[in-house]
């Protein structure tokens, strides 16, 4: 049975227990105390983050987006990227430029700073979801599950607005199994 090294509070952690619960993955998770990081995380990953995933067979991965393009790859069914080229390379797109898009504003405004940018960038990702139900086209997929753990997390910390087309997303998304399962995680945060 796969490991998975993992933080409730963490987002990239998150992505990991997403891509699982909608594989149907049974695996055994690890709480990490991201306060005080035990030294053998640091084995695992050298830069003592989560999530890590390792698999009985000796393959120890760090990095969120590493893990779910893995999983995906080795656990095809149900498929996380839609079947057309464009829409998966679009897809990619938005987890590629997640940071530009949304990660560096959401932490800044974490912080107490940066609320205005963050507020753009939540502009941007409305537009875009005006124009498509998901991320990348037609289907829920990895993009989704790239972005879902910083909106679930925004609307509790600190009361993220969310425009008509990116709330509707985020019903969408609830529905799946692996995002109500986060959502449970986030609200005993």
């Amino acid at each position: 049975m796969p490991t998975l090294y993992t933080a409730d509070r963490c987002p990239y952690a998150a992505r990991a227990r997403i891509v699982l619960a909608e594989k149907g993955i049974a695996y055994e998770a690890v709480e990490v105390d991201l306060d005080e990081r035990p030294a053998w995380i640091f084995e695992k990953n050298a830069t003592g983050r989560v999530p890590v995933y390792e698999e009985d067979e000796g393959l120890v991965l760090p990095e969120s987006e590493v893990i779910m393009e893995y999983l995906e790859e080795r656990y095809p069914e149900p498929a996380l990227w839609p079947a057309d080229p464009a829409e998966r390379a679009l897809g990619r797109l938005w987890l590629h430029r997640f940071d530009d898009r949304l990660g560096s504003a959401y932490y800044a405004a974490r912080r107490g700073d940066g609320r205005e940018e963050l507020d753009a960038r939540l502009a941007e990702l409305e537009q875009a979801l005006e124009a498509q139900p998901f991320l990348s086209g037609r289907e829920f997929g990895l993009a989704d599950i790239g972005y879902v753990p910083w909106i679930l997390r925004g609307l509790e910390r600190f009361g993220l607005e969310l425009g008509p087309a990116t709330a509707d997303w985020l019903e969408r998304c609830s529905e799946r199994p692996g995002v109500a399962a986060e959502r449970t995680v986030v609200a005993a945060l």
